[in-house]
């Protein structure tokens, strides 16, 4: 059966990087990617307003067991990456960080290593229940992009005890696209990440 990847990532910085991440991943049999349409509809949709975006995000989402976050330099501090993250979370899809500052861009130039998109999202418990957060300004926020109570039974980890934050990144891994062979080992890490999941 196919593994279908969704691979999140800022597109206006990273794109020419994700694609060369992408291609090395759909050149293997059974693979299959989503979350790389053209930058034109994506900001049409933007454009129209949030509610159109947010739609339009989740509907990639659709039938993907694994979302890949394809991290460079300002990554972390991307609105529709995190909202991302935060359907992904809901959806129950694995998780996985790849840092990709260090593939050339176009025109062959690499970039600094970003914060883990991961790390600045998390999952808390108030009144019973569990809810999203991010950092922002330099503290814990209640996540705004989604504000209701995710439950238990859809988290492939365990639920946090108290209304302290829990990073994701606990509960996922991060590779370097660079120094640990992505080209040839992507394939194993999504598999990593789908069976953290139990997808």
């Amino acid at each position: 059966m196919a593994r279908r990847t969704f691979f999140s990532f800022h597109y206006s910085s990273d794109v020419w990087r994700a694609w060369n991440v992408r291609n090395s991943w759909v050149a293997k049999p059974d693979h299959v990617d989503t979350g790389f349409f053209d930058n034109s509809v994506f900001e049409a949709s933007k454009r129209e307003n949030d509610d159109t975006l947010k739609a339009f995000l989740r509907k990639g989402l659709d039938n993907t067991s694994v979302t890949c976050v394809l991290t460079g330099t300002d990554t972390w501090q991307r609105r529709w990456v995190r909202y991302e993250i935060a359907r992904s979370i809901i959806k129950g899809n694995g998780l996985l960080t790849v840092h990709i500052h260090g593939v050339k861009d176009r025109n062959g130039y690499t970039s600094t290593k970003g914060y883990d998109p991961l790390a600045q999202m998390g999952v808390y418990r108030s009144s019973g229940s569990i809810y999203l957060a991010e950092w922002k300004g330099g503290k814990w926020v209640s996540y705004s992009d989604y504000t209701r109570a995710i439950p238990e039974s859809d988290l492939w980890f365990a639920a946090p005890k108290t209304d302290s934050v829990v990073q994701i990144s606990n509960h996922c891994m991060a590779y370097d696209y660079v120094q640990q062979r992505g080209h040839q080992n992507i394939g194993g890490w999504i598999e990593t990440a789908a069976g953290l999941a139990g997808r």
